[in-house]
């Protein structure tokens, strides 16, 4: 029997302005990829790893991600955005917030909310200024 692997929300997409990161990738991944650029992997070693784990998911990174950090500092920088779930009205809503907001919710306005974090996006021309 073949053992898989879970790869869903493991991707890492680009278009002209922006980098798209699933959120199920670990940083030790994200900086082992050759296909991320090299900018955004230099910028997670140098800014964002001395405050994190190299085995932290962006998922949990990011949802546990509270206002006093100086992480959300880094994120404002690059004008990250993350997309999420979120419980509305009895069905699930695709929202897209600022880090300052995310990290302004409480671990328990977050669970109440049902948030699933799904992306974060990167403005490239942000990561330039690294």
């Amino acid at each position: 029997m073949k053992a898989s692997v879970y790869e869903d929300y493991k991707y890492c997409m680009q278009d002209i302005s922006s980098i798209y990161l699933g959120a199920k990738y670990t940083f030790g991944e994200i900086i082992s990829n050759d296909e991320i650029l090299f900018k955004l992997r230099l910028v997670i070693k140098k800014y964002i790893l001395p405050e994190a784990d190299k085995d932290d998911t962006l998922e949990s990174h990011l949802y546990y991600l509270t206002q006093e950090s100086f992480l959300v500092e880094i994120y404002e920088q690059l004008r990250a955005r993350i997309k999420v779930n979120q419980i509305e009205k009895n069905r699930y809503v695709t929202k897209v917030y600022k880090i300052k907001d995310l990290a302004s919710l409480s671990k328990e306005e977050k669970e109440s909310k049902g948030i699933v974090i799904q992306e974060l996006k990167i403005n490239k021309l942000s990561l330039m200024t690294f």
